[in-house]
């Protein structure tokens, strides 16, 4: 798969996601052959606001998110609710560097990696 086909295949998962209001792509692109990004922000359907981006590379046969940080809010854009990234600055947890911080910044635990799709398709639905 080209990292075209990877940007269709995420905007036709957000195009068709009944969480989602509104999406608005900030920017998309296919970088090299087998790299690629894209970062938006989405309206859902509740009125919270959430914010995609990834950075992401061909391996094995798949894309793999190299960057990332998807950060969801509520609709003032006041209160965080979930932020998954791989930011490198909580080393001594477990998974390090990807990590999600729920309810605030300070409430860190650990993650796996995590890409857009899984975003839309399971947390979204929670």
């Amino acid at each position: 798969m080209d990292p075209e086909t990877y940007l269709i295949e995420i905007e036709v998962k957000l195009s068709v996601s009944s969480f989602i209001r509104s999406i608005e792509i900030i920017d998309e692109r296919a970088v090299l052959s087998d790299r690629g990004y894209f970062r938006a922000q989405l309206t859902l359907v509740n009125g919270d606001f959430l914010e995609l981006s990834e950075y992401f590379v061909l391996e094995e046969g798949r894309y793999v998110p190299k960057r990332y940080r998807y950060q969801w809010m509520d609709g003032v854009k006041r209160h965080l609710k979930k932020r998954w990234d791989n930011a490198e600055h909580f080393p001594s947890l477990s998974g390090f560097p990807d990590h999600v911080h729920i309810g605030g910044e300070e409430n860190v635990v650990p993650s796996n990696p995590i890409r857009i799709i899984h975003i839309i398709e399971q947390e979204l639905s929670r």
